[in-house]
């Protein structure tokens, strides 16, 4: 599907930039993280947001507030569970697809929600 193939461009894309991926997919009671990484020290939530085309908006639109409030929730479940008292941030990485599923665009926005 289309959100897979964007989460696998995602690892890579993070991957190339020092990250260190540490989960995915990880699942809270009420949604799911797509990828939890490390870099330089510091945990990192990542939200993974990937379009066919933009012809019905951006990626980026669909992460509004509530979308935002509840990824950081699940960021502050996350670390409580595990027990993680380092730094951390929210970031996402937005990605557009064209007809064949190769990557037209890619973005990532670093510390998307304040903790």
């Amino acid at each position: 599907m289309i959100g897979e193939r964007g989460e696998e461009i995602a690892r890579q894309f993070l991957e190339n930039k020092g990250y260190t991926i540490i989960e995915c997919n990880y699942r809270t009671k009420r949604a799911e993280i797509d990828i939890i990484a490390k870099h330089k020290n510091k945990l990192v939530f990542v939200e993974v947001r990937t379009k066919h085309r933009e012809q019905y908006g951006t990626p980026e639109e669909t992460i509004d507030y509530k979308k935002r409030m509840r990824l950081k929730k699940n960021a502050a479940a996350y670390v409580h569970r595990k027990k993680y008292y380092g730094p951390f941030r929210i970031d996402a990485v937005c990605l557009v697809l064209d007809e064949n599923a190769g990557l037209q665009r890619i973005n990532h926005y670093e510390n998307i929600v304040e903790n």
